[in-house]
């Protein structure tokens, strides 16, 4: 799966096992802020039918393969598929000229390799699943051969090892269906799609702080609309990034944009991952759950991301000061029936 500064990778087992503890028996599951989509793969592989949901177009994407497709209706076409776009000729085009020239996400060589397969995905008017599998083989190939640090806020001054390596396709780990009914992916705004989540737990890992993953994965984005919309900054960022705010990514928005969302939904059980570096506190979480039953809340101890063990440096790279702490607590806040326990 795609590098993500937002994913629950380290966190996985916690929150599997908090969902499972949760619902013993099995059950229906949505992920609303599905992100990388890794968390909805999890609960899936392990046998609840999963709904992943995001307000992103390369977050749906990558839902709508790893939850919504099922490896025993897609694999043999996507295979061949995947063969096709192996057989393309390298032709440059807006995706080399506006992330490999304009900016240096990417080597030229393989920015030609991403135009050309782009456009043969388009020009086979696959079915929805089908294209979501190929496109989300082209994100991860391409990923693969970033020449950034995780995020596309930014590139390196030289190319990376990776970068220069060809691009290659592999085949993205499509899980077979589930016996409780097809798993689902929707493209909605969280405030909006609430009220209507039918499921035995909703999971919420909303943004916490200002960093907007629209902004974070640029690149994904145009890769996956195929807009080729206008650009902006270094970073050649797509110019709806100014404009298409989350209010989750608000101090002052937050707190009634997940108070609507709790609000709005049906689900008997909740579990919710937080930090405490977003905006909102442990104690405000609290309150704003404990309506909906007694709140249990897990702390997890992890190391800060990389940007603060690499510490403060100046233009010139020098480094100018250290971040004040190394470690961070990752939360989960448990309503439900079931009391959970997990080791920290």
């Amino acid at each position: 799966m795609i590098k993500y500064i937002g994913s629950k990778r380290a966190l996985l087992g916690h929150v599997t096992a908090a969902i499972s503890a949760s619902l013993p028996e099995g059950g229906t599951v949505c992920d609303l802020f599905s992100g990388s989509a890794r968390v909805g793969h999890a609960l899936k592989k392990q046998g609840f039918r999963v709904w992943s949901n995001d307000h992103n177009a390369y977050a749906h994407t990558l839902a709508t393969a790893y939850v919504q497709a099922d490896r025993e209706r897609w694999h043999d076409r996507a295979e061949a598929v995947l063969a096709e776009l192996r057989t393309v000729k390298p032709e440059a085009g807006w995706f080399t000229q506006a992330y490999c020239e304009d900016a240096r996400f990417f080597h030229p060589d393989n920015g030609a390799v991403i135009d050309a397969m782009r456009d043969r995905i388009a020009a086979l008017s696959l079915e929805p699943e089908l294209e979501a599998i190929a496109l989300v083989s082209l994100m991860e190939a391409a990923d693969r051969v970033d020449s950034t640090a995780g995020l596309q806020m930014a590139y390196m001054k030289s190319w990376a090892s990776r970068a220069l390596k060809p691009l290659e396709l592999r085949m993205p780990d499509i899980l077979p269906g589930v016996a409780g009914g097809p798993c689902k992916a929707t493209h909605a705004d969280a405030v909006e799609i609430a009220p209507q989540i039918e499921a035995d737990l909703v999971y919420l890992d909303p943004p916490y702080n200002q960093h907007s993953y629209l902004g974070n994965y640029h690149c994904w984005e145009s890769l996956v609309l195929w807009d080729k919309p206008e650009t902006y900054g270094v970073a050649n960022k797509r110019i709806d990034v100014k404009t298409r705010k989350s209010a989750f990514n608000s101090r002052p928005g937050i707190a009634p944009a997940l108070e609507a969302v709790i609000a709005g939904l049906k689900a008997p059980n909740l579990v919710v991952s937080f930090n405490d570096e977003g905006y909102l506190s442990r104690d405000q979480l609290v309150a704003m759950l404990s309506g909906r039953g007694d709140v249990q809340v897990i702390e997890i101890q992890r190391p800060r991301y990389v940007g603060a063990r690499i510490g403060i440096h100046n233009p010139k790279g020098e480094k100018v000061g250290a971040v004040g702490r190394l470690r961070n607590v990752e939360y989960l806040f448990v309503v439900g029936e079931q009391r959970v326990t997990l080791a920290a």
